[in-house]
């Protein structure tokens, strides 16, 4: 008796980890719940990992869906395409890349660092969420996209980070950009 008393609370308790958990898929768009983001990017393809593109695009129906080009090794010049989809990575395809002689791969990629990382796109989203309550009026505005745009040319002080807001019903979509070396937020719409 006492055995299956104590099975059903285990069972209780796994149970409500599991709802309120909602790992990656179910973060908030702010500095916290990007934060929690990077730090499952993280644990899936390491601390040292390298990437050229990092995307995060929410569906109301399933969450955050995380798309990532990675590589552990850029002298490789081998990367992979993943996606996470309601915290499920899957690789979709493998990618070569050419650079130019006399340049590292490395030079066109970039880290989750102290320079690059998440909780500022997450804090851009906040005040983006912000701006557009107050200048356009919009009530619980939501995400569509944000993401990291780094230069092609590798010049890691000309990365942008990028997010796309639109009305919870849908509507205009609101595009918010902040460089790296600059706090301002500029939005186009």
């Amino acid at each position: 008796m006492k055995t299956l008393k104590s099975l059903a609370i285990v069972a209780i308790l796994m149970t409500a980890l599991i709802s309120c958990g909602g790992g990656t898929s179910k973060q908030p768009a702010n500095a916290e719940g990007f934060a929690a983001i990077e730090k499952e990017i993280k644990s899936k393809f390491g601390e040292d990992a390298y990437y050229t593109d990092l995307t995060i695009t929410y569906n109301k129906s399933i969450g955050n869906i995380i798309g990532v080009t990675v590589t552990k090794d850029p002298s490789s010049l081998k990367m992979g395409q993943w996606n996470s989809t309601q915290g499920t990575w899957k690789q979709n395809q493998e990618i070569s890349l050419e650079v130019p002689q006399g340049t590292k791969a490395e030079d066109f990629m970039f880290q989750l660092d102290d320079k690059i990382n998440l909780s500022i796109l997450g804090e851009l989203a906040e005040k983006a969420s912000g701006q557009l309550i107050t200048e356009k009026n919009i009530e619980n505005p939501t995400l569509y996209m944000a993401f990291v745009k780094f230069p092609k040319n590798g010049d890691i002080s000309k990365t942008e980070y990028t997010v796309m807001l639109k009305p919870e019903n849908g509507g205009t979509t609101f595009t918010f950009r902040h460089g790296i070396n600059d706090n301002s937020i500029k939005m186009n719409n």
